[in-house]
């Protein structure tokens, strides 16, 4: 090994080994022997890859400085075992992905900045004296802060008098002449003992900001019940509809079509909320020592793929939608102008591609999912990311426009008296007015929060986002399967027609298939009646088979 020393005048040598690119690990008992007084060793810019068990057997080190070492994966647990210190130590640019659980009790200052492996602290048991820590990641000076004030709080409620004399608004008595006759009337005992136990300042750098708060992930307790109720009613309201939809052996159509891509966003969605809320669940009360490996991991990427590629693919379907029932209504007598499944196929392939893309740019660098605990891409900090997430804010808000102007042209051409549409039509718009308004007034605060956001005016903390995004922003995938699926007759026909597949409700369905045509025979309430065509004997056959059949069973009398 080849390293220089440089003698002082003071108590301690200096050891620098610099650019040593020959070096594979610094092997046991590698400074045994080399001098009786406190080293200061600086080992920068070379190319080992290890530090071995006992590497500093036999020493007395007073500051170890490793930055700058890139290859530098692994101090062994035991490297400090056998030596004196250190008090000091410099991890900064390395590539270690943990620090050495033994050897460190003595350490008072830790360095460890643009550490990006190093997301793993060892137990703060062992680094009983810090006092000064300079990280890479706030969610370690949350661990060592609330590992502290832990401690502190341990410490005072088994010595409550002693919280007085350790607090920093604490005003040392005055000995006043009047009060004190005898200066051996002052009971000194032990003072050292008592200095000790007050903990001393700490100080830990970089501090939560608003992006990284000292909490859970969720925030707020009761986010976590609202959390899981959206949750669980997201995921098997649209896995329902799917299923209903997809199953059942009809033609497919332009409506049902969009449906199913709008329920399979919305379940996306709920994927997305399930794995912020197992990850909540899995880190309650210690988030701070999960944050960097889940925001920097896969999971958040994951989650924030989901999330983004959800909430466009959702906007661009209810957008699809709305202009597919304008055009439809619109062009009631032109069934040729009518869009087909073809087209609408085509405009979703374009909605899939750029709701794909939109969620891939943070992966590929532009914004990034690691900015918050949520995982939503939030990093304005380039110019580029800064452009993405407003145009991203930008064309949703465009999309909301472009309901609004559709709808507004729907209703005037249903209540208009010169222009024929369908009754058929007409409900349906209706009901996805509904549907898309609420949806849309849904997001209306999130994007005003995060329009002022991305322009660096943030108008609510992070921790108040939280609220305002589990109660607002997913909860289009909430009632999205339930507005426009469940809670209409059709979905319920759907529902006995696979029933009656799979043997079961036999009769039920055989009744709702009366009451249809019956239904569809009478006029409707406050509407005078209209000639219409005599029904066919299978029409009239069909009804004394029902009637037989329910009085078979002593439903009624003839």
């Amino acid at each position: 090994m080849v390293y220089s020393l440089l003698l002082s005048f003071s108590s301690s040598v200096s050891s620098e080994l610099c650019d040593n690119m020959q070096l594979d690990s610094i092997p046991a008992n590698a400074f045994q022997g080399m001098t009786e007084e406190y080293l200061y060793m600086k080992m920068i810019k070379s190319g080992f890859t290890e530090i071995k068990s006992h590497a500093f057997n036999g020493t007395k080190l007073y500051k170890l400085i490793l930055r700058n070492n890139r290859f530098l994966r692994n101090i062994h647990a035991d490297a400090f075992t056998g030596a004196s210190g250190p008090t000091m130590l410099d991890v900064s640019s390395t590539a270690l992905s943990t620090l050495p659980r033994r050897g460190l009790g003595h350490l008072k200052v830790l360095v460890a900045r643009s550490a990006r492996s190093l997301k793993t602290l060892p137990p703060l048991e062992t680094l009983i004296d810090l006092e000064v820590a300079e990280v890479t990641y706030p969610s370690h000076c949350c661990a060592f802060h609330n590992w502290r004030r832990k401690q502190k709080n341990v410490f005072f409620s088994l010595s409550p008098n002693l919280r007085r004399l350790c607090d920093d608004d604490y005003e040392t008595m005055d000995i006043v002449e009047d009060n004190v006759t005898d200066l051996y009337d002052i009971n000194l005992q032990y003072p050292d003992l008592q200095l000790s136990l007050c903990p001393g300042p700490f100080q830990c750098t970089p501090e939560p900001d608003a992006f990284n708060p000292c909490e859970d992930l969720l925030g707020y307790p009761f986010l976590r019940s609202v959390t899981w109720l959206i949750t669980v009613f997201s995921v098997a309201g649209n896995v329902a509809v799917l299923a209903i939809l997809i199953t059942r052996h009809q033609k497919l159509s332009v409506s049902r079509f969009l449906m199913c891509n709008l329920a399979f966003a919305d379940l996306c969605m709920g994927f997305y909320l399930l794995l912020i809320a197992a990850m909540d669940y899995h880190s309650r009360k210690e988030y701070y020592n999960h944050a960097t490996d889940w925001q920097t991991g896969a999971g958040c990427g994951v989650a924030g793929f989901l999330t983004v590629f959800a909430s466009e693919l959702s906007v661009y379907t209810l957008t699809v939608i709305t202009l597919e029932r304008w055009h439809t209504i619109t062009n009631a007598m032109h069934i040729n102008k009518r869009l087909r499944l073809s087209h609408v196929t085509a405009m979703m392939a374009g909605g899939w591609a750029f709701s794909l893309l939109a969620a891939l740019l943070p992966v590929l660098g532009i914004s990034s999912y690691t900015k918050v605990s949520i995982c939503l891409p939030m990093d304005i900090d380039s110019l580029a990311s800064q452009g993405y997430v407003i145009a991203i804010l930008l064309l949703n808000v465009i999309a909301f426009f472009i309901v609004c102007y559709c709808y507004v042209r729907i209703y005037q051409s249903v209540n208009n008296p010169d222009l024929a549409t369908r009754h058929g039509d007409a409900k349906i718009a209706k009901r996805m007015a509904i549907l898309i308004f609420t949806d849309f007034l849904c997001m209306a605060p999130i994007s005003f929060f995060a329009i002022s956001a991305a322009l660096r005016m943030p108008l609510i903390t992070v921790s108040h986002s939280k609220i305002l995004l589990v109660l607002f922003y997913p909860i289009n995938s909430l009632c999205n399967p339930f507005l426009y699926t469940i809670f209409t007759r059709a979905f319920r026909k759907d529902v006995y027609w696979l029933l009656r597949r799979w043997g079961c409700c036999h009769s039920t369905t055989e009744f709702i298939k009366v009451k249809d045509l019956v239904g569809n025979t009478l006029p409707s309430k406050g509407k005078s009646m209209s000639p219409r065509r005599p029904h066919s004997f299978r029409f009239y056959a069909y009804h004394i088979k029902m009637q037989g059949c329910y009085l078979s069973k002593g439903g009624g009398t003839m």
